[in-house]
């Protein structure tokens, strides 16, 4: 009888065991932090000026980073030259290329996270006709011609619009610099809210 007993009480303890077990398994499951973003890595920017009176007149400037998250910044490649008096439209391609067998558009995933990002840009004074000042980085306030939204209808910069001066100038500057903001950006955050994705200053040229 007293084995019968023993056999019983162990039946009942490897029982209360395992449903500690999995119980605690459950509860380890529900307390794991959620997977975090990956962070952005940015190889290639290239700014994209686009005379919207001829598609065919485009002007290029890139940076480059080969080695991605190592330790060199982007570096600037060329000089912006635009013709005096012009309007142009600004865009830009943005990659990962760190394998180049699979290249990620950055872009796109600016664009799917609109409400988390937001171009500043700031020039030398006089460079432009339109907008005036000499940017918005310092002032986010200032003018810039945004031509998009976030869903909150506050500017994301993917696209702008620029009007040159009509007075030839050489050796100005402009910076564009772009900002991730998840749960900060508003329509009056600045330059300073949120982490800093890229920050670069080309020469700048009206000829």
């Amino acid at each position: 009888m007293k084995t019968i007993h023993l056999f019983k009480n162990l039946r009942l303890l490897a029982i209360l065991f395992t449903s500690i077990t999995i119980v605690s398994c459950s509860s380890d499951d529900d307390a794991a932090p959620e997977k975090e973003n990956e962070v952005e890595v940015f190889t290639d920017v290239t700014l994209i000026f686009t005379n919207t009176a001829d598609s065919n007149d485009v002007v290029r400037a890139s940076a480059q980073d080969p080695d991605g998250t190592g330790i060199q910044e982007l570096q600037i490649l060329d000089a912006i030259t635009l013709t005096p008096d012009t309007e142009y439209t600004l865009t830009y391609e943005i990659l990962n290329a760190l394998d180049p067998a699979d290249v990620e558009d950055i872009g796109d995933e600016i664009l799917d996270e609109d409400n988390e990002h937001q171009f500043f840009f700031s020039f030398t004074e006089g460079t432009f006709a339109n907008p005036t000042g000499n940017g918005n980085i310092d002032t986010a306030s200032d003018p810039i011609n945004y031509n998009d939204q976030d869903e909150n209808g506050n500017p994301v910069g993917l696209s702008t619009t620029w009007t040159t001066s009509s007075t030839p100038l050489s050796g100005e500057s402009f910076t564009v610099r772009l900002q991730h903001q998840p749960d900060v950006k508003t329509a009056t955050t600045g330059s300073n809210d949120g982490d800093t994705d890229f920050a670069l200053t080309f020469v700048l040229n009206i000829q």
